[in-house]
């Protein structure tokens, strides 16, 4: 079997012109072709981020909420507890506590 002889500079120089057209034509098509998924696949990632920036303000709103009810629960106790101090001092507690005893003699 005889092989005929391969002019290997005339080859690549119809392969580099080919590819001097191709290129450019492949890329503005691959452009407009894949434009609208990476549109898409932009807006899925967008809307995935708002999400989760909304998932996690509301379990910050939700902590918050949490911790406002603990203080008003302490303040409250603190509320009472002023005004049971207020009323030792007062001398109002003695004299209910007084009333009380002479009413169950």
């Amino acid at each position: 079997m005889q092989v005929e002889p391969i002019d290997v500079t005339g080859l690549v120089a119809v392969v580099m012109g080919t590819l001097m057209f191709l290129i450019p034509i492949a890329g503005v098509t691959a452009r407009f072709a894949l434009k609208p998924l990476v549109e898409s696949f932009g807006k899925f990632m967008q809307s995935q981020g708002a999400e989760e920036a909304q998932k996690m303000s509301e379990r910050r709103i939700a902590l918050i909420e949490q911790n406002l009810d603990a203080l008003q629960d302490e303040l409250h106790r603190i509320r009472e507890a002023q005004d049971f101090d207020t009323a030792l001092r007062s001398g109002e507690a003695r004299a209910a506590i007084d009333a009380g005893s002479s009413d169950s003699a």
